[in-house]
This record gives C-alpha cells, sequence and structure tokens, in this order.
C-alpha cells in the first residue's frame, strides 16, 4: 500500500454491496466469512500464503467451549512472576530477546491483566459466545460435511481440591456478566469413574457442561471443500504483500506481482495480521502467542475433552488417538519448534493419565495464535475504503471462527458492524 489511508467515520464506504470479495487467509475464521459471504450471494477469492488450514487452525485443540472462551489477559497472569516466564518448562514462556514491539505487547498485556478489565473484556465476548455452536449448526445445514461432537464429560483436573479454587472463581463471574455456563465441583474418585483414563493422582475436578469439540484439520478442510463447491476460488501459495483501494474497488498485489481488484477485502491472516493490518490504521499489536501439539495413542478413549488448568494442557479425542495441547510462548511465528516445550507437556500430564502412550507422538506441531494486548479480538471496518480486518482472537479462533464470519459478512454487506462486534473495533 502506498499510503496510509485516512480514518473515516461511519458506514465503510460502499455506494452498493460488494458483489466480489478476497479473504486473506484460509483458516477458520477466513473461510467462515467466506462461506458465509456466499450465502449473501457473493462471489468470493481467498487468498492463503501456505495452504488451507496451515496455522493455528491445523494443530489446535479442537475445544468449541463457550463456557470457558475468555479473553488472555487476567489477573492470574501476574502471579507468575519472571522466573516462572523464563523456563522453558512453564506454561508460559517468554524467551528474552531485544524487541521493540513484544515489548510493547506485554507492558499493554500487563496493564490489561485486571480484574477490572477482564469483566470488561469478558462481557465483549457474551454475544459472541451465545452464539458460537448456532453458527457451526449454520454451517452443517448449508452442506458443511465435517462434524461437531457433543462432549460427553469435559473434565478440568486437578491434583489436589485448594488447586480448583480459581477456575470455580473464574467460572462464576463468567456466569455473572451473563454468559451461560453450568459447572459443578466433582471429587476425584468421582472424577476417575467418569473417566477411567484418569489416574490416583487427580484429587479434584469441574465438570463443565454444553461443550463440544470437533477435529480442526478435518472441519477446516470440509469447509474449504464447501467454499469451492460453491464456486468460490481458493488461491492457495498466494502470498499477500499489499493492498491498493481505489475508486471502486481494492487492489490485492501478491508477491508474485499479480494484481487482482475486488470490491472489498477481509483481512483475517492470524498471527501475521499485524503485516497488513498496520497498513490499515489497526494500532493495536498483534502477537503470535505460541501452542504445541502433538498425537499418541490411548488404550481407551476419553469421552470428551480433559483440561488439566494447572499446567495449561487440554487433551481432545479425535478419531483413534488423543490429540494434546497446551503451552504459550511469545515467539516469533517462523522459529522452530522447541523439543523442550513438548517434552514439558508430556512430563505434565504424565502422571494424570493411564493407559495413554506419551512416548508414541505423531503430529508434533508448533503453531501461532494471534494475541493482542486486550484480550480482544480486531473484527470490523478499518481506516482504509472498503477493507475489513477479522482476527486476534487469541485461542479462541476455531471456537468463535464461524459466529465471526457470519458477523463480518453482515459488516462487508452492510458497509458497517453490528452491535455485537463493536468491541471490537480494529480502530480502537
Amino acid at each position: 500500500m502506498s499510503s496510509q489511508p485516512d480514518r473515516h467515520n461511519g458506514p465503510a464506504f460502499l455506494e452498493k454491496a460488494p458483489n466480489t470479495v478476497a479473504v486473506i487467509g484460509a483458516g477458520m475464521v477466513g473461510l467462515s466469512t467466506a462461506w458465509f459471504l456466499q450465502e449473501a450471494g457473493v462471489h468470493v477469492t481467498v487468498y492463503e500464503r501456505s495452504r488451507v488450514g496451515a496455522g493455528a487452525s491445523w494443530g489446535n485443540a479442537g475445544w468449541l467451549t463457550p463456557g470457558l472462551a475468555a479473553p488472555l489477559p487476567e489477573p492470574a497472569v501476574l502471579r507468575y512472576g519472571l522466573r516462572a516466564v523464563l523456563s522453558a518448562r512453564s506454561p508460559v514462556y517468554l524467551p528474552l530477546r531485544a524487541d521493540r514491539s513484544l515489548l510493547r505487547f506485554l507492558v499493554s498485556f500487563v496493564a490489561h491483566s485486571t480484574a477490572r478489565q477482564w469483566r470488561r473484556a469478558m462481557a465483549a465476548y457474551v454475544p459472541l459466545n451465545e452464539r458460537s455452536l448456532e453458527a457451526f449448526d449454520v454451517l452443517a445445514a448449508g452442506g458443511v460435511s465435517a462434524t461437531t461432537t457433543e462432549a460427553g464429560t469435559f473434565l478440568a483436573c486437578y491434583a489436589r481440591e485448594r488447586d480448583r479454587r480459581g477456575l470455580l472463581a473464574e467460572l462464576a463471574q463468567i456466569r455473572a456478566t451473563g454468559q451461560d455456563v453450568r459447572f459443578h465441583p466433582v471429587p476425584g474418585l468421582r472424577a476417575r469413574v467418569l473417566e477411567p483414563v484418569l489416574t490416583e493422582r487427580v484429587g479434584a475436578a469441574i465438570q463443565i457442561y454444553g461443550q463440544r469439540y470437533l477435529n480442526p484439520p478435518r472441519f477446516v478442510r470440509s469447509l474449504a471443500e464447501a467454499v469451492r463447491a460453491r464456486g468460490g476460488r481458493i488461491v492457495e501459495g498466494g502470498d499477500v504483500t499489499g493492498l491498493r483501494p481505489g475508486p471502486g474497488g481494492v487492489g490485492v498485489v501478491c508477491r508474485s506481482g499479480q494484481e487482482e481488484r475486488h470490491d472489498a477485502v477481509v483481512v483475517a491472516t492470524g498471527a501475521l495480521f499485524g503485516e497488513l493490518a498496520t497498513r490499515l490504521g489497526v494500532r493495536q499489536p498483534v502477537q503470535a502467542g505460541r501452542g504445541y501439539s502433538f498425537s499418541v495413542p490411548a488404550e481407551r478413549m476419553p469421552g470428551g475433552p480433559l483440561y488439566f488448568p494447572t499446567q495449561r494442557v487440554a487433551c481432545t479425542p479425535l478419531d483413534d488417538r488423543l490429540r494434546v495441547a497446551g503451552m504459550m510462548e511469545f515467539r516469533r511465528p517462523a522459529d522452530p519448534l522447541d523439543p523442550r516445550r513438548i517434552s514439558a507437556i508430556v512430563d505434565a500430564v504424565r502422571p494424570f493419565l493411564r493407559g495413554v502412550d506419551l512416548d508414541d507422538r505423531r503430529d508434533e506441531w508448533v503453531g501461532s495464535r494471534p494475541c493482542t494486548p486486550d484480550g480482544l479480538p480486531l473484527a470490523g471496518v478499518t481506516a482504509a475504503p472498503r477493507v475489513f480486518a477479522a482476527g486476534g482472537h487469541g485461542m479462541w479462533g476455531v471456537a468463535l471462527g464461524p459466529v465471526t464470519g457470519q458477523l463480518m459478512a453482515q459488516t462487508v454487506l452492510k458497509g458497517e458492524a453490528p452491535p455485537e462486534l463493536a468491541p471490537f473495533d480494529p480502530l480502537r
């Protein structure tokens, strides 16, 4: 883009509803936006620098948990302390490096990790959480073949009863903001009866109701197939390096030098969001919060997801293997996988699982979640005419991708964001 766009007020400058829209990014958020635009008869082209679902959508834990979707900055973050976050075995890891943008992000992140800021951000999540599962049902009714699964059991597991106090308090606060979340504490023995895969080291748990899960790679592929089946074009290897807003449309410029014009553009590039978004008047930094996952065999698969909050590890039954995911580290997206982080996950959950071969690992993966310092996504109108933003969902891009896409389609068609997206204004 040749120059910084002016900031605009009011509707997003569309004299008429767009006929052709480019979506940049083929993860859950981008593909959902494309699908819902197609529902309104829009012709879509999706540009993906790598391949469909190659980012955080691929290795995600696959949880559809409106009862847990909450802003990442929270008071508990402040209790970790510098010594903890500098350890490669810590659930939250911050390697020391000279990086001005990371420092800016962390200062703002800490400033938002207060009870007051968390409650404000949580209230913003509630309208999206309430509609999140319904949006998946709309996709299913519209022909997306991959399914979501009701969690037969969903247990947050702890070594001791006192360890679960923090999550019980957080769930109560989530409910106090208006979110419908049903849960109750269960003793360790009851948890082990519900899930025989748990060992005697699980001394307490919290059972959470009404949640779902899915197979992330399968679902994203199915969503891409549905977009193609409706006539959408997905350009894999389409590395977009610039946007040229002009009279009557927006030019999308790829690294190859090729440029195509569209009536409007939605930027949904995950952890790489800032590369384009900063040129659109978006001031909020987007930092890569990297997570790890792998799959292992289990003699008996659990009936639903297992969560180990103290260790920040999630386990999800996907077909005949158990996906184990966790950790948060603030590194560059292109940095290589750190095997110490895989070892830390294995050591953290090994005492709590029986009949699970944590040494028979496949699909070891690291991917970057797009995190904002205030914990809120960036979704809505940018300062550039006909250019919209949809990103910064942190750990909730899969769970909130379809409802975000549904609301973003409305935003693009009407030229202004619906009330549900007001707290996520990209220009805030």
